[in-house]
């Protein structure tokens, strides 16, 4: 089961990352971010990385990078890490990454969804999901929730994370 832990703060580099591949050239980014206090992450971004919105990612973007608490990474400073998901920080919407039980709050305990029938429930490829979405890893695009603990919120869009 994935772990997500993430990583928020401002884009100070974007080049391509070697993997030694032939053929992968250009394939895969290395994007450095550094947060308010001044801690420094890097993310390796592959083509397989969901990029909330699909959004092109640039320097001076603030971001949000989530990745597996559980995968091994490497002993080095600044850490780096394999990029799950990635997401532009906007002021008209929110986003929440984790595992959402069968009565959708999420693991931690932050956010509890209701769904309406406007909701829309898709797969990170943008194809329907037919299910329940719960029980699952989900992103999870909302605006406004209640102040509540849990915060609740009828999302715009679930993204399943199979």
């Amino acid at each position: 089961m994935i772990n997500f832990y993430s990583f928020h703060g401002t884009i100070t580099m974007i080049s391509d990352f070697i993997t030694g591949q032939t053929g992968e050239e250009g394939c895969y980014k290395l994007i450095t971010i550094q947060d308010d206090l001044g801690s420094i992450a890097n993310f390796v971004v592959s083509p397989s990385t969901y990029i909330v919105d699909y959004v092109i990612l640039n320097i001076g973007d603030r971001v949000t990078g989530y990745y597996d608490g559980n995968a091994p990474v490497p002993f080095i400073y600044p850490p780096q890490y394999r990029a799950l998901v990635m997401v532009k920080e906007t002021s008209y919407q929110q986003v929440k990454v984790d595992y959402f039980n069968n009565e959708f709050e999420s693991r931690d305990g932050q956010l509890k969804l209701t769904l309406s029938p406007y909701t829309q429930i898709v797969l990170p490829n943008g194809q329907p999901f037919s299910k329940k979405p719960g029980n699952r890893n989900l992103i999870v695009i909302y605006g406004p929730a209640t102040k509540s603990i849990p915060a609740q919120t009828s999302p715009y869009r679930i993204v399943v994370w199979c």
